[in-house]
C-alpha cells in the first residue's frame, strides 16, 4: 500500500469537500482531517504549478438534474438545502483551481473533467473526499477506465462507515491503481519537483 511514483503533470482532484458533506459524520477519518489534509495536497500541488481541480455535487432547485431510477435507498434525488454544495472554506478561494460540478456520484460521467485535464496535459490524478465508497470510488473507476493513473490518498477520505471506507481501499483501490497517504505523496511531488 505504498504509491510509488508520480507523473510530471498530475493533477490532484479533491471529491465532494463542501459544506453539507463535510457536515455529516464519516468515518475512518473526521471531516477535519480528511479537509486539512486535502489542503495541505492542494497546496503542494499549487506551489508546483500543478493543477488543483475541486469537484462539488449540485442540483437544480426544484432537483429536475438530479439521476432517476429506482432505488432501494431513499433521498437518492432529494433537493438539497440552500449552501450545502458550497466548496470549504479551507479549499476555496483560489482561481487558478478548476471546479466542476457533477450531478452523478462519478465525475467524469456528464461533466468537462476529462476535457480539463487533457487539456492540461495531465497523465495521472491524486483523489481524495467523502465519501471513499461513492464519489471517490467512482471517479477512480472512470479514470483508470479513461486511461489515468490513479493514486488514491487513503487518509485523506472517509466514508459513512468504516467498512465501506476499508472495503474500497482494500480490496477496490489496489486494482484501479496506487493507494498512499498524505505523507507518501507530499514526499515524492516534493522529490519529482523540488
Amino acid at each position: 500500500m505504498t504509491v510509488t511514483a508520480l507523473d510530471p503533470r498530475s493533477a490532484l482532484v479533491v471529491i465532494d469537500l463542501q459544506a453539507g458533506i463535510a457536515a455529516m459524520p464519516v468515518q475512518p477519518h473526521p471531516a477535519a482531517e480528511v479537509i486539512a489534509r486535502s489542503a495541505a495536497l492542494a497546496d503542494a500541488f499549487r506551489s508546483h504549478g500543478l493543477p488543483v481541480v475541486l469537484v462539488r455535487v449540485s442540483f437544480a432547485a426544484d432537483g429536475s438534474d438530479a439521476p432517476v431510477g429506482r432505488t432501494e435507498v431513499a433521498g437518492s434525488g432529494a433537493t438539497l438545502p440552500e449552501g450545502r454544495d458550497v466548496i470549504v472554506d479551507e479549499l476555496s478561494g483560489h482561481p487558478e483551481d478548476v471546479v466542476v460540478t457533477k450531478r452523478n456520484w462519478g465525475a467524469f460521467y456528464g461533466t468537462d473533467l476529462d476535457l480539463q485535464l487533457r487539456r492540461r496535459g495531465v497523465t495521472q490524478i491524486v483523489l481524495t473526499g467523502i465519501a471513499t465508497s461513492i464519489g471517490v470510488e467512482s471517479t477512480a473507476r472512470a479514470a483508470h477506465e479513461h486511461g489515468y493513473h490513479v493514486t488514491l490518498a487513503t487518509d485523506a477520505m472517509s466514508d459513512r462507515s468504516a467498512e465501506a471506507h476499508r472495503a474500497s481501499v482494500e480490496q477496490l483501490f489496489p486494482r484501479l491503481g496506487e493507494t498512499g497517504t498524505t505523507e507518501e505523496i507530499l514526499g515524492l511531488l516534493a522529490a519529482a519537483h523540488g
